[in-house]
This record gives C-alpha cells, structure tokens and sequence, in this order.
C-alpha cells in the first residue's frame, strides 16, 4: 500500500537507487487497477506491455544506463492522447478500435524520460462534459465517494492518481477538464500555458484552448512531470520557443514580495460554505508565508461561460469533421441497406459513433459558423475574448498570482446534471477564463466537506509564469496534502 500512495519523486528515487524495482511497483499497481477498475471505470484500456518496459528499465538500471528522469514510474494517459500499438478511443464508439500508428509527443516524452504507461484512462467523449459521464465506455466514479462523479473530462485520469491506480497521470483542459477532476478527487492538476506542451498526437477538440498537463498527488511531482513533457515541437506549430525551466529544484515556499490576488468576481454567493472555507483557509497560508494579498476585479468572469461554449463548440465543429466512416474510425452498416448519397452515409455513420452531448456541441458550433450567425455568434465571442484577455493583463500588473475556487462545490452526484446541460456547463463557470486567455492554472488540495469529498482551490498566473503557480501551490498543501488512499479503497 505504501508504494501506492508515494509521492512521484519517492518513488522514483527509491527506484533509482535499485530499494524497489520499477517491476514490482509496476506489478503493485496493475493489482491496485485489476481490484477497482470495475468499480471505479478509471481505465479504459490496460497496457499489456507495461511490465515489460518496467523489467526493460531495470535492466537498464543493473547496467549503469541512462534511464531517464521518471525512469520506472507507472503512470496512466488520457485516452485523447495517441500511443502507438495501444487503442486510443478519446471516450467514443467512433474510435473504439482506432489503434495508432504513431505516439503523441507527450507519450514520447514520458517514454524518453523512463515512465511506464499503465494505460488509457476513461474521459467524457472527445472531451466534452464535466463530470466523465458521456464516454461511450460507462461512467467513471470518485474514488472519495462511488456514487458521485470524479469530475471531467480528465476523470479517469483523476481517479486513478487518488485511487492509488497510477502514480501520476496525464490529463487535457480544453476549458477546466484537468483542474475541476483534481478538485474532486484531492490530486494536483496543472494546466500549462498555451503553448508550452505539444498537442501533435492529441486528438483535437478545440485547437485554440486544449492542453495537456500532469495529474500528481503533490506539486513538487507536477513539475516534474511538466519538466518532462514541455517544450517545442517541430510537429506543432503553436508551441512556443520558450525554454523548460527547472520548476522542481526551484519551488520557494517563502512568498515575500509576491502580490495574490483575489477576484470579487469569483467570491460569489454561489459557492458552498465548504469551498469558500477552504479558499479562505489557503488565503491565511499563503498570507502566512509572506504573500500580500490584493482584491482584484475581472467583470467578464460572468459571460466567461458563453465565450468559452461558441469558440470551442464552433472549433470542435470543424475538428470532428474528419470523423466520416471512411478513412478510419466507425462505419455504419451498410450491407443490407446501402446508403442512397454521400450525406446520408455521413449521417448514419456520424449518427451511430457519436453520444448526444457531442452531438449537441457539433450543432451549436456549426450554427455558429454558419452564414449569417458568424459575426453575431463567433467572431463576437472571439472579440469578447480578446477584451478579457486584457482584463487578465491589467489584472497581473497588480498581482503574481490569482486565487479563488475551481467550482463552486464538491462532487456531485452521479446522474444529477447530465440531464440538465445548462447547469453542466456553468459548472465550468471559474476555469475557462484560463483556456480563453491562454494563461496557466493549477487546482491544488484545499481541504475536505463535512461528507469527507475533496475541495481544490485554483490558483492562475501569467503566461508562461508556471514557477508562482508552483511556489503558493507548495504552500497550501503543505497543511492539505492528502497522503492515504480514500477509505473505500483501503
């Protein structure tokens, strides 16, 4: 059990100095995911060669070779990401036997540094939703309570890491889809600033606003992980040339001088006295490290939501279009009934291989694209968006750091919103502003509510300024941190 709860750094060190092989912690947690995969959903496919590279990485390391700064640690990836040889679904019927023929740069990278994939963890379908209730693999349940959802659409990749079923994971935020799972299920999430990790090999929801980013149990493992996989990418060319700090060796805890702001806008009479206890709790550590902290204002939080919903709709419009049944990917059946024309082999193929909640964001983006509602829908929306970029700017002239709730309660339960897509999306009411702009955020462990569920607290920096985010993250879970498994799965 202890090997299931070490932090990424133990583990890896320990693994490095041959106490433990990277065989048997791998073994230890394909145990872990053959007992409460079933009931947790967390994985979708399991990596049959996972203890191969784990026996390939101690063999490495009985002869002095070079094996990597994450060498032998057992991680999972989000099934939006492709690995080569391995099923990649994204969560749909439309992909549920693509198999690669190459890795994303991501997998690469962790493959560079030594890691061992474990397998493809469970999401919302490409992506969309909140609460990893629309894969078209079943539900995905919070490790902390089984009746409630771990949060979407990296939901898989969080229950894994707090359910002890991966040391770390990857995840993708596309609009809060790694900082909302990590909130409610207590593990660190961080989503990079635009650019800084490649998207080549990312299947494509929104281009302008999704990244990939690390799924830990403490900060210091984040960087880590983020250290491994940032960085430019010929393949992509929206990464940025900037270069890869050390973030790891350079977490200060001692916040003199930093400026944090809180944004009215995000104290809302909405939040539940729990999340608003456990924000003001990480407001007193960080004033107790030194920081100051300012009120700041950011008057478009409140239309953030419907920015976020015409850009990534109207972008994932265009994305999915190549899902057409005939390079790749589902194919409607059509030996006993032969399609009449072209849209009609489209409609049953693309009617078949996606769920409703894809369905319905493809409807609202192409409406939004279409003549005669583009300039009232996506281009408004798009200049909106650049008016809250600035609001962003102006603000981190005043502060370093900005800190305030990931959402406005703990878990939900399962069932309790997927009928109701208003109330879904407004979920996501404190997290897409940073997809919107393009800045970093991170969630980090603030707390539990009196019913023993997770509360994470958000904190957003400037772009490319991942280092503040790391620092006052380090803080606050110094009182936070969540070191067991939940008691259901001990």
């Amino acid at each position: 059990m202890e090997i299931l709860t070490m932090s990424l750094k133990n583990l890896r060190d320990r693994i490095h100095r041959r106490e433990l092989s990277a065989a048997e912690a791998t073994t230890q947690f394909l145990t872990q995911i053959e007992k409460w995969n079933p009931r947790l959903n967390a994985y979708i496919t399991v990596n049959e060669r996972a203890l191969d590279q784990a026996r390939a990485i101690d063999r490495k390391l009985a002869t002095g070779e070079d094996v990597g700064p994450l060498a032998g640690v057992p991680m999972a990836i989000k099934d939006m990401l492709c690995t080569k040889d391995l099923r990649t679904t994204a969560g749909s019927k439309i992909l549920a036997d693509f198999v690669p023929p190459y890795s994303a740069t991501v997998v690469e990278r962790l493959e560079n540094s030594g890691a061992i994939t474990l397998g493809k963890t469970n999401q919302d379908e490409f992506a969309m939703g909140s609460s990893s209730e629309t894969s078209y693999f079943g539900v995905s349940r919070n490790p902390w309570d089984l009746d409630r959802v771990p949060g979407g659409s990296s939901g898989g990749s969080a229950a894994a890491v707090a359910g002890g079923l991966a040391c770390a994971s990857i995840g993708t935020d596309t609009g809060g889809s790694i900082r909302q799972p990590a909130s409610f299920c207590g593990v660190v999430g961080i989503k990079p600033t635009y650019g800084r990790v490649s998207r080549y090999g990312i299947v494509a929801y929104a281009s302008s606003l999704d990244q990939a980013g690390p799924m830990t149990r403490t900060v210091e493992d984040s960087a880590l992980v983020l250290e491994a996989i940032a960085g430019r990418d010929p393949r992509d060319s929206t990464t940025a040339a900037q270069p890869v700090p050390t973030w790891s060796q350079n977490i200060n805890k001692d916040l003199k001088g930093l400026k944090v702001g809180l944004p009215k806008e995000y104290f809302l009479d909405l939040l539940t006295p729990e999340t608003r206890s456990a924000v003001d709790k990480a407001i007193a550590q960080v004033r107790a490290a030194g920081a100051e902290t300012v009120e700041v204002s950011l008057p478009l939080t409140d239309i953030a939501v419907s920015i976020y919903y015409l850009v990534a709709t109207s972008e994932a419009s265009s994305n999915l279009a190549r899902y057409d049944g005939v390079r790749y990917g589902h194919r409607a059946d059509f030996s006993t009934e032969p399609a009449r024309d072209l849209a009609e082999f489209y409609c049953r193929t693309r009617g078949e291989g996606f769920g409703s909640e894809v369905k319905r964001r493809i409807i609202l983006g192409t409406y939004a694209l279409s003549s005669g509602y583009y300039d009232a829908y996506y281009k408004k929306a798009c200049q909106v968006r650049r008016l809250l970029r600035a609001q962003f700017l102006e603000v981190f002239s005043k502060c370093q750091v900005i800190l305030g709730p990931v959402c406005i309660a703990p878990a939900f339960k399962i069932g309790e919103r997927i009928s109701d897509p208003l109330a879904m999306y407004l979920n996501d009411i404190f997290t897409t502003s940073a997809n919107l702009v393009g800045i970093p955020g991170m969630s980090v462990p603030g707390g539990f509510s009196a019913q023993g569920l997770p509360i994470g607290v958000q904190l957003l920096s400037a772009h490319f300024q991942e280092q503040h985010l790391f620092n006052v993250g380090a803080v606050i879970e110094e009182a936070m941190a969540i070191k067991e498994l939940p008691n259901v799965l001990q």
